[in-house]
Order: structure tokens, then C-alpha cells, then sequence
């Protein structure tokens, strides 16, 4: 979609991401895997118990990452998660079959207080209802890193090139605090935590460690899918068989698929903002993947694109008020405050609807 932040079309109306997917076919990846030998050879150090850190959720791509580090490039991950508000049983379980697949596992739960008031401020000013949680699966990791004297760090694939964002970085495998400030973090990382007024207890796990502690350590960011052609329903096949991941017994609301985003309650709340703001949905972006890994044609896509794009989670409401602690009229106005008046128009029944095509 047009509407996405930072994405970019070519002069024959292509976007970014589909531009990558086909420049993918002909990309030299053994060259990228030696570039991932010589990274994994650089940081594997005899005298520390782990050679890297992989960030995981229990979910398929970070579960596929550690496996392939443990298992293809023989080095022993220490694996980190960050505990989601909200969190779902399924969610749950699975980071449990994962961690029994034999990971070395730290499960961090940031303060709640101060996770509940970040989360609260990203949905009031960013329509972004889980940006504490996003917050922390950088900071709390990077604080870990500096901990356990750990100096390369793997997360799972790069948003921004693989689902068309900012790909002017899609030739660099190794990327710094700024490219997480400024992309990931949607450049209001500064402004969230003065704004949302935490304590200096509640603020520790969502404070960036300092320029000299990063320097002392060598971090060293990197993103595993610029060593491999990423495919996430691989990656879901992958962890089903060898890290015990299992499915949502139904399917995942406002979408066809039921094997990926279910950790956390807030999702749901997450895409449908993203659905108001943008004018696509969790269906939207998971038959986009479909359609450019080949599995999918556009005029299916299509039709389900309209039969599942922009479901509301209303039966979450109650929850997602008691989380905030905020009344339901509160809620709602925070929700209308981020619908796009020239996308959307309220129908007789005080809904929104799509004034848009999708053809």
C-alpha cells in the first residue's frame, strides 16, 4: 500500500518490497552466507558460555534463527525474551516447547507500571498500542548483551526491506542504535520516555545502555535474514518440527493465517490501528508475503483481503481497557483520533468503513 511510512515506489509503480523480492532471486547468498561464517568465526569465543544472543518470542522466526545458529553454524545462543502485557497462553506455551528444545532462555519482565505506561502513551500519541513492548525487545536486550559481555546480537528478519519500508539498507548486514530509533521505533523513542513520566525504577529496562558501555562491548546488530532468503512459513514449518511450536486453534482474527503473532492480546488492537491509520490490515500483510513468496495469486489475495481486512477485536475492548485503566468512551476516542478521514467514514451504526477499492 501507498499508505505505508517509508515506503518507496520505482518510475514503473512497483514498491520496495517487491522490488527486493524479485532482486532476492537473484542475489549471490552463498556470498552472504561467508559473510555470516566470518561474523559467527569473529564473535565465537572459548572463554564465554554463549557466542550470541538471538531475540525470541516463542514464536516461528526468532525459534528459526536460533535453531539455524545452533544447529547450521554450531554456535550456542543465548536466547532473550521480553515478556508482552497481555500475554496469551498460547503464547506462553510455546515459548515453554521452545525453551525445552534445549535453549539456554532469560525471560525479562519489564515493570508493568512502567510497561502499561509507555504502552498507554504510544496508543494516546502514536497509535501504536504495544510501543513499551516494542521499547524493550531493544533495550532489554542490548542491557543483556552488555551483562553477559555478549558482543553479537541476531534479531529475525529486517521489517524495513522485507515488507517495504526504508531499503536503502538492504546491503548492510550489520546496523547501529540509530537505525532502531529512527525506523523500528518510529524516531520517538526520546520523547515517549520523558512523556510518559516512568520512575527511575519503573524506566530501568526501557533505557538505552550508554555510547560507552555499547563501545566497550563491540555490539554488534545484524539481522539474520540478510544471510538467507527469508521465508517465513519455512521458518513456521522449522519451528513446528524442532523448537514444538504450535498453532491458534482457529484462525487468527482478521486474517487467514493462525501460526504467527500470538503472543500477546495487544496485536489484534495493533493491526486494527494500523488498518485505521493506513488502510490495510493483518490480511493485507500476510497475503502481500504470500502473494511475493509465490504461494498466492493477487486476485485471491484480493478476496481475502476483503472478506478478513479491518475485523475489529471489539470483544477485547474490556480487556484492553482494564489494562490501560481507562474507560471505554476514553478507549474509543483514543481509536477515532488515528482513523484516516480520507480513507474511512462512519456509517449509520457509528462504524468505520473503507470509502476505498481494493481491485
Amino acid at each position: 500500500m501507498s499508505t505505508r511510512p517509508r515506503v518507496t515506489f520505482n518510475n514503473k509503480g512497483v514498491c520496495s518490497a517487491c522490488q527486493w523480492s524479485k532482486e532476492k532471486k537473484k542475489l549471490n547468498w552463498n556470498l552472504r552466507k561467508s559473510k555470516l561464517l566470518k561474523l559467527c568465526k569473529k564473535f565465537k569465543k572459548p572463554y564465554n558460555p554463549f557466542d550470541c544472543i538471538v531475540a525470541v518470542s516463542g514464536g516461528k522466526d526468532g525459534s528459526y534463527v536460533a535453531h539455524q545458529l545452533k544447529t547450521k553454524y554450531k554456535m550456542n545462543p543465548l536466547t532473550v525474551t521480553v515478556r508482552p502485557a497481555m500475554e496469551t497462553e498460547l503464547g506462553r506455551n510455546n515459548l515453554g516447547e521452545f525453551v525445552k528444545s534445549n535453549f539456554n532462555n532469560i525471560l525479562v519482565s519489564p515493570d508493568q507500571e512502567g510497561l502499561r505506561k509507555l504502552n498507554l502513551y504510544g496508543l494516546k500519541e502514536m497509535g501504536f498500542p504495544y510501543y513499551g513492548w516494542l521499547i524493550a525487545i531493544h533495550t532489554v536486550i542490548l542491557k543483556i548483551a552488555c551483562k553477559f559481555n555478549i558482543s553479537l546480537i541476531f534479531y529475525s528478519e529486517d521489517g524495513e526491506v522485507e515488507y517495504g519500508g526504508d531499503a536503502k539498507y538492504k546491503d548492510k548486514g550489520v546496523y547501529g542504535i540509530d537505525y532502531i530509533k529512527k525506523n523500528y521505533l518510529e524516531a520517538g523513542y526520546e520523547r515517549a520516555i520523558k512523556k510518559a513520566k516512568l520512575t527511575k525504577k519503573e524506566a530501568y529496562w526501557f533505557e538505552l545502555p550508554n555510547k560507552k558501555d555499547i563501545k566497550k562491548n563491540n555490539i554488534t546488530l545484524t539481522h539474520y535474514s540478510f544471510y538467507e532468503n527469508w521465508d517465513p512459513y519455512k521458518n513456521y514449518l522449522v519451528a513446528k518440527k524442532y523448537c514444538g511450536l504450535i498453532e491458534n486453534k482457529t484462525l487468527n482474527e482478521g486474517s487467514y493465517t493462525n501460526f504467527a503473532q500470538n503472543d500477546q492480546k495487544l496485536y489484534a488492537l495493533h493491526v486494527y490501528l494500523m488498518y485505521l491509520k493506513f488502510g490495510f490490515g493483518r490480511c493485507n500483510q500476510d497475503s502481500s508475503i504470500d502473494i511475493r513468496r509465490g504461494s498466492m495469486s493477487r486476485d485471491q489475495a484480493i478476496e481475502l483481503v476483503k472478506l478478513y481486512d479491518g475485523v475489529v477485536p471489539e470483544k477485547l475492548y474490556p480487556d484492553y481497557c482494564a489494562y490501560y485503566k481507562i474507560s471505554r468512551k476514553s478507549f474509543i476516542k483514543f481509536i477515532n483520533k488515528w482513523v484516516n478521514k480520507q480513507l474511512f467514514k462512519k456509517n449509520s451504526k457509528g462504524k468505520w468503513i473503507r470509502k476505498f477499492q481494493i481491485n
